[in-house]
């Protein structure tokens, strides 16, 4: 989610009353076409295509046929506002909509946008020759997440270029891609968040197929592919999608503008449009799982909220299928109903992002204390997200000036996702800086073991394994001069509370998004690759051993030692164990005897001098009882052993 987009314009038409008399059916029949209506442009072979689309704002809608012939093609109202037509039609052709006889727009379901946001949309084929028959997914615990963006993550910025990474994301040990936005956008720079149009691929990526060539490839090496996608706003540019239907409330409000229907009069058919997507994702382009952008900006106070239904659309599909599909939630709420089970009346979402654990590690080793990080910044912090997931359990949170979240005590650790960075959290600081550039090599060891030891899923951001020196940067490419100059005053407006008055760069310019690409040269470079080579050993450690692989908070006791910054973190229980030791001083730092209580032989040490270290003082065996001192930003892992 980037919380500085320019807020966008909602044009509202007025609705002509004879469109809803139009509209009028039985209730019935209301309620099957509201909620599983099949829009867009679908390809039925041999020569038709059926065109639907959800319009109840429209007193007439024809099919405007523009390539390989220019053709109009009066539709009927069949349903609760839709309106379709059979044509003989075949794929490649190209569309708009003529809306009341006067005004031609794109499909707000559009497959694909060849042209941009402004064109005619495609007809595709759904033919594609998938490899993956046996593929059903992996288990939600034995996801390790990488998230990277298309068009920065390899020179061709797009998705064949990433599918000639997937050996080396495999070998790194990487189990699922979570791949940003992918919806149609302005332009070619975007980070995916102002898509226009949720069901087209984003054609400088390569379309349909390329995607699908994508996920293909990625299931045949193991990897199961996690989609992003953006349920809460819809981009400020191309996005005509109001003028078709009840889409927008202004019940609401959200940081980018109107707030999605979904509770409002007439939500059906807003509620379908985002069903239809999620289930498209899963069930043509064969996505295992959805990250859903921001639900915090999802306000919907009806009897079923729409995350609850969207589960229960997806485990449907689940069980129909036989391939269990997965929904990640991002969310700032803390709110344990987001990933309750249905029979305790939450909404069923399998998993969500944890940001607490993220800003309490940050803080800790940065010293950051500005806008949100001054929540945190105290090892207690630390040692409570990995006791109990949540920080804020409705505690007193000074930076919102209230109490915040629920106890998340019971949930398994399975459920949360847990980072030291994202697109986020990089691309909002000024500069986009990694934090590579914000800490010495031994901090970041430090924190890559504090990650991998938790009983939670972790994610990388693209290149943090190796401790890129590129930045990722906020960037666009609008059409519209007067937005773009409204997204650079919002910019800066964001930035003025955790940087004051510095300049932000120009999102706009291609020179930003140029300098954000990845630069795999660098991996050559012994810095960088003794970093990949930690993270490697560190993630075939979590893989390989049972004691950190099973996601148990059950069998976790994190220590932190206040007045020393020290923090122990036990995985397993009194017969067999692992221990993290973790010192977050850049300084030397005595362990005075007695407060190692266990004996055990020494797994991996970030000090040696294999890992760039300086020299550890940490021997090969512990024994309890017994002086030790840490080296600076030190990490080093003990297993459990008879001595």
């Amino acid at each position: 989610m980037n919380l500085y987009l320019c807020k966008a314009k909602i044009v509202w038409y007025a609705i002509n009353k004879k469109t809803q008399e139009t509209g009028k059916i039985s209730t019935q029949q209301s309620i099957k076409n509201g909620k599983e209506m099949k829009i867009g442009a679908q390809y039925l072979q041999s020569g038709l295509t059926r065109f639907t689309v959800w319009a109840p704002r429209c007193q007439s809608v024809s099919l405007k046929l523009v390539y390989p012939e220019d053709t109009l093609i009066a539709m009927k109202a069949d349903g609760y506002g839709y309106w379709n037509v059979e044509a003989a039609v075949e794929p490649g052709a190209r569309y708009y909509y003529r809306l009341n006889s006067s005004i031609d727009r794109p499909d707000p379901a559009s497959r694909f946008q060849p042209l941009g946001v402004h064109g005619p949309s495609e007809v595709v084929s759904n033919d594609f020759s998938w490899n993956d028959s046996g593929w059903t997914g992996i288990p939600l615990e034995k996801y390790i997440i990488y998230e990277l963006h298309i068009g920065t993550y390899t020179p061709e910025g797009t998705f064949e270029g990433v599918e000639k990474k997937l050996k080396y994301l495999k070998e790194l040990g990487i189990t699922a891609i979570e791949i940003m936005p992918v919806a149609q956008f302005p332009g070619e720079r975007n980070w995916g968040y102002d898509g226009a149009y949720h069901f087209a691929v984003q054609n400088s990526y390569g379309g349909v197929n390329g995607l699908k060539g994508l996920v293909d490839a990625c299931h045949r090496e193991g990897l199961s592919v996690i989609m992003d996608v953006v349920y809460n706003h819809f981009g400020p540019e191309g996005t005509y999608i109001n003028e078709y239907g009840h889409y927008f409330t202004d019940k609401y409000h959200t940081p980018w503008g109107a707030a999605i229907n979904f509770d409002d009069s007439w939500s059906d058919g807003a509620r379908n449009y985002f069903f239809e997507n999620a289930l498209e994702w899963f069930e043509e382009y064969h996505i295992d799982a959805l990250r859903l952008d921001a639900i915090h900006g999802i306000f919907d106070f009806g009897g079923k909220h729409f995350l609850r239904e969207l589960a229960e659309k997806t485990e449907q599909l689940s069980i129909q299928s036989g391939w269990k599909r997965l929904l990640i939630a991002e969310s700032d709420l803390n709110d344990v109903r987001v990933i309750s089970p249905f029979e305790l009346n939450g909404y069923g979402i399998d998993a969500q992002w944890n940001d607490d654990f993220h800003h309490a590690i940050i803080s800790l080793v940065t010293g950051e204390r500005k806008s949100y990080y001054s929540d945190f910044g105290s090892i207690d912090h630390l040692e409570k997200a990995y006791n109990d997931g949540f920080i804020y359990s409705w505690v007193y949170s000074d930076n919102r000036k209230r109490h915040h979240g629920t106890s998340s005590d019971n949930i398994p650790g399975k459920q949360f996702v847990v980072c030291l960075q994202n697109h986020d959290q990089v691309g909002n600081r000024l500069l986009g800086e990694r934090v590579s550039a914000l800490l010495p090599d031994s901090a970041l060891k430090l924190i890559a073991g504090a990650l991998f030891i938790a009983p939670y899923i972790p994610l990388i951001f693209m290149g943090e394994e190796f401790a890129a020196d590129t930045p990722f940067m906020y960037f666009i490419s609008h059409g519209d001069e007067k937005l773009v100059q409204a997204v650079r005053e919002g910019r800066a407006r964001e930035f003025a509370d955790m940087h004051g008055n510095q300049q932000a760069p120009d999102p706009q310019s291609k020179e930003v998004f140029d300098k954000c690409k990845i630069n795999w040269d660098s991996v050559q470079k012994p810095e960088h690759k003794i970093i990949l080579e930690f993270y490697k050993k560190l993630i075939s450690i979590r893989k390989d051993n049972n004691l950190l692989s099973k996601l148990s908070r059950k069998s976790l006791h994190a220590n932190a030692i206040r007045e020393k910054n020290v923090m122990i973190v036990e995985r397993g229980n009194s017969e067999r164990k692992l221990v993290a030791i973790m010192n977050f001083n850049d300084s030397n730092i005595t362990l005075e005897s007695g407060i190692i209580n266990f004996s055990g032989k020494k797994i991996i040490d970030s000090s040696e001098e294999i890992w760039n270290g300086k020299g550890t003082k940490m021997p090969s065996t512990i024994y309890h009882s017994t002086e030790y001192q840490l080296s600076p930003y030190q990490f080093v892992l003990y297993e459990s052993c008879a001595v």
